[in-house]
């Protein structure tokens, strides 16, 4: 199906989003939030499956990422601050509510669109990462597996070595990834790579180590039993912050949900949205 891209500004930023059905205003809305390192594209065949059961369906770029802004400053990417893009956005095209989806990254900015707007969230529905409490209290085996989010605060060594072909780089740290020749081209242009990383930099003390809100809405987690970056315990203890009813699905498969198992992902988001 076409989608339809557009820019608003917000916070002194050109932010970039995909919308499939401008305008209609009878369509429930589901608000896409991708992770790293990946842009809006990533949830194309979500898309397309969401809107021909009769959902409109929002996929921003991230601040740093896709065809959004980047941002100068590293506190231009707190966790907090990225969600409420997606809150200016929905007040920019007049929706009230949606259905929160988020991957990765998307998925803790999801967290904190739920648990500071709850009254703009219909359901949640996360995918790899837990609640950014449960995340950052999980154990041992969640930090070695986490490493690279200290890697990534040695601004301009890790770019250097990211860009490379070595241990270190994308292609190698990232080798899962369904595109890596994509992901690679996109985030050697200038810029980009420095962009899509600094989420990470910003959220060292704000998400991994503040205790952060409960969220009160209904939320399912999914969790894939072959990811090599985030283990099962911190989406399964995240129930203990979640007020609302709470729902957990184990998949088979690897971290990039949305892209290697598009047909179960389409399925479980039709029927809990329904």
């Amino acid at each position: 199906m076409e989608l339809f891209r557009f820019q608003f500004k917000h916070r002194g930023f050109s932010l970039s989003y995909l919308d499939s059905a401008p305008g209609d205003g009878d369509r429930p809305v589901v608000l896409l939030l991708h992770g790293f390192p990946d842009t809006a594209l990533m949830w194309q065949l979500q898309i397309d499956a969401l809107h021909a059961a009769g959902y409109r369906c929002v996929a921003p770029d991230t601040l740093g990422c896709g065809q959004s802004d980047m941002a100068p400053r590293v506190r231009d990417y707190n966790a907090v601050k990225v969600a409420s893009d997606s809150v200016a956005l929905l007040d920019h095209l007049g929706i009230e509510k949606v259905y929160v989806v988020g991957h990765d990254w998307g998925a803790v900015i999801a967290w904190f669109f739920a648990a500071y707007f709850p009254a703009r969230t219909n359901k949640l529905l996360v995918m790899s990462v837990g609640h950014p409490t449960s995340y950052a209290r999980a154990g041992l085996k969640q930090k070695l597996l986490g490493w690279y989010t200290l890697f990534f605060q040695l601004g301009g060594l890790s770019e250097w070595l990211l860009r490379g072909e070595g241990r270190f780089s994308l292609r190698k740290v990232f080798a899962s990834h369904p595109d890596m020749d994509e992901v690679m081209a996109r985030l050697r242009q200038p810029g980009r790579l420095t962009g899509a990383v600094r989420l990470y930099r910003a959220a060292l003390v704000t998400v991994f180590i503040r205790r952060q809100p409960r969220v009160s809405v209904p939320t399912l987690g999914l969790w894939s039993d072959g990811d090599r970056f985030l283990t099962e315990a911190q989406m399964l203890d995240s129930e203990k912050y979640v007020d609302g009813p709470w729902r957990y699905e184990r998949l088979r498969g690897h971290h990039w949900i949305s892209l290697e198992q598009p047909e179960r992902l389409n399925q479980l988001m039709l029927e809990y949205f329904s």
